[in-house]
């Protein structure tokens, strides 16, 4: 049987962030491609840098976003 309050529970009303997930997921896999195609290719670390930055900063968003509605 399923328990109705149970299931009310674990519906999570919708946050910003969780509703910008799909964009920190692009953002987060465009900056680390081109992130590792700039440190290998230009070899200079500022280019890398350049898109290092968003890269951790969407992933944090996505950690911090699955931790809080998990």
């Amino acid at each position: 049987m399923n328990d109705l309050d149970r299931t009310a529970e674990n519906t999570a009303a919708t946050t910003p962030v969780t509703r910008m997930r799909p964009l920190l997921w692009l953002v987060l896999v465009v900056s680390v491609a081109a992130n590792m195609t700039l440190s290998s290719v230009l070899d200079n670390p500022w280019a890398g840098s350049a898109f290092g930055a968003p890269a951790l900063a969407s992933g944090a968003a996505l950690a911090v976003n699955h931790y809080r509605n998990r």
